[in-house]
């Protein structure tokens, strides 16, 4: 089993979906966990024992004032999971510039700024560890391959993909790793929301699009969230020390067509 005692994550877009079953996983391996998010993550953090905080991850002050939350309530940080972001399908000559700044200002600029306020902390704590401090960013497989419609989520999720790159070279001698994941379609709320927007485009029922979509990933299936905690547990641990810069694809083999 994965053996994280003593260390201390914070996961942002806790209160649902990969960001729930992430603070789970990581409790359960032994970290004490802290669930950020607008929406109320008190439950969550009381059931695992973990604290909470509400956070708007678009906010530089909210990072600045979390990461230092963090350090006096928790002793600092070691693992940093950038798992908040939205979804967007529409055609791209129906897309505002108020979506797309939406869009970005949560999936590209506050991964920055979680990277940005967390490293200087992580730095701190990471020569305890023989992987060091950690850093997982949650990309998709829309950050690898492109779609009709998801032209502006393609862009924020390629961008998670290429920063995680280059923090991965900045922070090395920090002995901080950064990787990102990139998530098939997951059966989420935000999986619905692919489910929808494909119905919507192709103009025809849930169900169809929902079986169309599955019939894509090779395995025939969409993904649980566990899979995808799963992946993220073994980035944070020490059981992927000499994995940084790296992208875990948990997709069914989605991409490999």
């Amino acid at each position: 089993m994965t053996d994280l005692q003593g260390r201390v994550a914070l996961v942002t877009g806790a209160s649902r979906g990969i960001g729930a079953a992430t603070a789970r996983a990581l409790a359960a391996a032994g970290a004490r966990v802290i669930v950020s998010d607008l929406a109320d993550t008190g439950e969550l953090a009381a059931e695992i024992g973990g604290l909470a905080r509400r956070q708007d991850v678009t906010s530089e002050q909210d990072w600045i004032d979390t990461v230092a939350w963090a350090k006096a309530e928790a002793g600092g940080l070691d693992i940093l999971v950038n798992n908040a972001g939205l979804f967007l399908m529409k055609p791209i000559v129906d897309t505002t510039l108020e979506d797309w700044r939406k869009l970005t200002s949560v999936n590209v600029e506050g991964v920055f700024l979680g990277c940005k306020h967390a490293v200087p902390v992580l730095a701190e704590r990471a020569a305890m560890w023989p992987g060091g401090g950690a850093i997982i960013n949650l990309s998709s497989v829309a950050g690898i391959v492109g779609g009709a419609r998801t032209g502006c989520y393609n862009a924020s999720k390629g961008a998670v993909r290429l920063l995680t790159k280059g923090l991965a070279m900045e922070f090395a001698p920090l002995k901080v790793r950064v990787n990102s994941v990139h998530p098939g379609v997951i059966d989420t709320a935000m999986g619905q929301e692919v489910v929808t927007g494909v119905s919507s485009a192709v103009g025809i029922g849930d169900n169809d699009a929902r079986t169309q979509l599955a019939s894509r990933h090779p395995l025939g299936h969409f993904g649980d969230v566990g899979n995808i905690a799963d992946a993220i547990v073994f980035l944070a641990s020490d059981k992927a020390a000499f994995m940084t810069g790296s992208e875990m694809v948990v997709d069914g083999g989605f991409t490999a067509q």
